[in-house]
């Protein structure tokens, strides 16, 4: 796996602090791995940190002519074998389902040719929601690949649908997509 390239989204979910774990695993397997994330997403994991962990910057912005010149919609998308967004937001898979595109995150989703995988997470009435399931449907339907949500203790402070898999449970399907 030392020869794949992984892009990792992140949006704003609690959830990403489980993110982390997840990047350092991809990267001791030898994988080469570039983090972007939502606004929101970094009122719960700074960019240092994935930054850390990955020996890379951090992209949160379509607009960075300074690394990236084409576009960091246009050229991480290029070189991306694998597109993960966990935690996945109701947000992110309303986007998503309706190619709609307001953030970095959701415009490299769009503009992936390679597999998608995302990790739904939220509290769990937003998970049982006929949106949320039409949402997850549609992008089922596009073929995109989703891993959990589990159910578990939520920071809402209930049990439910709607925790985001485990770190190990995302790199093993990370792991046969990109076999």
């Amino acid at each position: 796996m030392s020869d794949r390239e992984v892009l990792i989204g992140v949006t704003g979910g609690i959830a990403s602090y489980k993110t982390a774990a997840l990047v350092s695993q991809l990267v001791q397997a030898g994988m080469g791995v570039t983090v972007v994330m939502t606004k929101a997403a970094e009122q719960f994991v700074g960019r240092a940190t994935f930054a850390a962990l990955t020996g890379r910057p951090v992209a949160t912005s379509i607009f960075d002519a300074n690394t990236f010149p084409l576009g960091a919609h246009i050229t991480l998308a290029e070189r991306a074998q694998l597109y993960c967004v966990a935690p996945a937001t109701a947000d992110f898979l309303a986007n998503a389902a309706n190619g709609a595109a307001d953030d970095l995150v959701s415009t490299l989703y769009l503009s992936v040719t390679s597999p998608v995988l995302v990790a739904p997470a939220m509290n769990c009435e937003m998970w049982e929601k006929a949106a949320v399931q039409r949402n997850v449907t549609q992008l089922a339907e596009d073929g995109v690949h989703l891993v959990g949500p589990d159910e578990g203790w939520l920071s809402c402070r209930k049990k439910g649908f709607g925790r985001m898999a485990a770190p190990e449970a995302i790199f093993a399907a990370i792991h046969r997509l990109l076999e």
